[in-house]
């Protein structure tokens, strides 16, 4: 009963640190790269930057939740 208890726990947290990391990564464009118009020293993000900034973004977000349900 205790090893559900903390997978739903677990699991929750993780959804709710995902559906932060969807509205960051929406509201601001995170991880898409910024598009210049012009001469411009970096390109856009290759989808394998993408894909490790989101990542990135996600494993922020699982801490800070992490952080703030044990408060």
């Amino acid at each position: 009963m205790e090893e559900q208890e903390k997978k739903t726990a677990a699991t929750t947290g993780d959804e709710v640190a995902l559906e932060l990391m969807k509205f960051i990564a929406t509201s601001t464009g995170y991880g898409k790269g910024v598009q210049q118009v012009g001469f411009s020293g970096k390109g856009t993000r290759s989808p394998e930057e993408q894909a490790d900034a989101l990542l990135d973004l996600f494993r922020k977000c699982r801490a800070v939740v992490r952080e703030n349900g044990e408060a």
